[in-house]
C-alpha cells in the first residue's frame, strides 16, 4: 500500500492523503490523468490494468484500487 500512496501523492501532491483508505476526491477518476495513473500502476505493480479495469469501484479509494493491483497480479501468476 505504501507504494500506492507515493505514487498517488506523486501524481497529486495538493492532495492531503491522510490514510490508506481515505476516499481520493470522492473519486479518483475524476481528479486524476487516468493515463498517468494508469502507466505508473503497471510499471510500479508489474501488472496490465486495461481500460476495461477502468471502473469507478475499482478507483474510488486507495483501497479499492490495491485490491484491483493484488487481483491483477494473482491472475498473473
Amino acid at each position: 500500500m505504501e507504494q500506492l500512496m507515493n505514487i498517488l501523492k506523486e501524481l497529486r501532491p495538493e492532495v492531503d492523503f491522510e490514510t490508506e483508505t481515505a476516499l481520493i476526491d470522492g473519486a479518483i477518476l475524476d481528479s486524476f490523468d487516468l493515463v498517468s495513473l494508469i502507466g505508473e500502476l503497471n510499471e510500479a505493480f508489474h501488472i496490465e490494468i486495461s481500460f476495461d479495469d477502468v471502473e469507478p469501484e475499482n478507483f474510488n479509494s486507495a483501497e479499492a484500487m490495491m485490491s484491483l493491483i493484488r487481483r491483477l497480479q494473482e491472475e498473473d501468476s
